[in-house]
């Protein structure tokens, strides 16, 4: 018989002592282009139920002083004073009318409680090459990196990843690097990322109305771009890549496809405590899954199978499509050209990405051949999600793929 040797890349999901955490990585408040107050932004997560949120604004972390000016009849001010009180809340008036903006330090204070709901500090570095934005999240950053520039795409990402990387090597406090919403404005590619050292995630979803997940005619989505990155990079011998979903929450008062709402996509991180080095090293190492409404309550790979337990939820329908590519793919994907002559990528090719079994029910599971490059499972619902990225959309989760590695 074949010996097979499975490399399982989430053994710690399995683990007993562990816990289930919900989360934002990516959100923004009127400290860059957010329309809303963090204290009030960090309030809706900590209600709504999530564990932990990363407030990520644009080049800059909430330190220092800074004074937004709005209308004192505003609905941002008014109901963040409603909410906060005289007692909290800054503001002043001159020729306008001004709000301090609170620093990290403050509302982690006022609502962070230890073990239960998490605040970490973090910057979208926000950069270009040419006219196509590239942007990098830092999670749980300790001091705010400059974008670092570059010439090309590639070298725009990898430069603001191994400057993230610096910080975290010389400061010896773990910060995580992620590659935000690749399709914005069609500016990154599945072989930008495919050679990316010092980062192990990107997003697969994002909530953002702008960003493309799903692709069109002539670019691959974001799943599709995941097979490619997933494909070469783990037949040469590179890091595997995780997939994250996220908000990208930038609107907070009117809840539309149209508008960056929260809500929309989060992780669910297996840790040992909620803190921020657990939940990094957890999701380093692929212990979560990332979701747009689908919940989980056990990912257990042992032996030569993957099996999955989903929450039920009365008069909802799960089909579970176990996706991978095998280990002899010969074609990576086909390439086209856009209507300005300009060569991206298209379709990937129908070895990648393939549907090794569909099974619908609570239970799905999967054995492994020993022909796979990797597995990955994504869940789909009958539900249809409110406050959508896109009009129409199914509930989905999406579990990170496994390594299977044989002779």
């Amino acid at each position: 018989m074949k010996k097979i040797l499975f490399i399982f890349l989430m053994t710690q999901v399995i683990s007993a002592q562990s816990n289930w955490y919900k989360g934002n990585l990516h959100t923004h408040s009127l400290w860059s282009d957010g329309d809303d107050f963090p204290e009030m932004i960090i309030n809706w997560y900590k209600t709504q139920g999530y564990d932990f949120v990363a407030l990520s604004d644009h080049n800059i972390i909430a330190e220092g002083e800074k004074w937004v000016t709005m209308a004192e009849s505003s609905t941002a001010f008014k109901k963040y004073l409603q909410m906060f009180g005289e007692e909290w809340v800054e503001y002043k008036k001159d020729t306008a009318f001004h709000v301090r903006l609170k620093t990290y330090d403050e509302f982690k204070k006022l609502l962070e409680v230890p073990g239960k709901f998490l605040i970490i500090k973090s910057e979208e570095l926000t950069d270009r090459f040419e006219k196509k934005p590239i942007h990098i999240n830092a999670t749980n950053i300790h001091e705010m990196i400059e974008p670092q520039h570059g010439n090309s795409v590639y070298e725009v990402m990898q430069n603001n990843i191994d400057a993230i990387n610096e910080q975290r090597n010389r400061t010896g406090k773990i910060i995580m690097p992620h590659v935000n919403h690749p399709n914005f404005v069609w500016a990154v590619t599945a072989e930008d990322i495919i050679n990316l050292k010092g980062d192990k995630l990107f997003e697969i979803y994002n909530g953002h109305p702008l960003v493309h997940n799903y692709g069109d005619s002539i670019h691959a989505g974001t799943e599709e771009m995941w097979d490619i990155i997933l494909a070469e990079r783990l037949s040469s011998g590179k890091d595997i890549m995780y997939g994250i979903a996220v908000d990208d929450a930038h609107n907070y008062f009117s809840f539309d496809p149209k508008q960056s709402n929260p809500g929309r996509g989060w992780v669910v991180v297996k840790a040992d405590s909620l803190t921020p080095e657990n939940l990094i090293h957890s999701m380093e190492t692929g212990n979560f899954y990332a979701s747009s409404g689908v919940e989980l309550s056990e990912i257990n790979i042992s032996g030569n199978s993957i099996n999955i337990k989903i929450k039920p939820e009365e008069g909802v329908e799960f089909k579970t499509q176990f996706i991978g590519t095998k280990k002899n793919y010969t074609k990576l994907y086909e390439e086209r050209k856009d209507s300005a002559g300009t060569k991206v990528t298209g379709k990937f090719s129908d070895e990648l990405g393939i549907v090794f079994s569909e099974v619908s029910g609570l239970n799905p599971s999967f054995n492994f051949k020993g022909d796979e490059l990797y597995v990955r499972a994504k869940i789909i619902s009958s539900k249809v999600k409110i406050n959508p990225y896109q009009p129409g959309e199914y509930e989905q989760a999406w579990v990170q793929p496994v390594q299977i590695s044989g002779d």
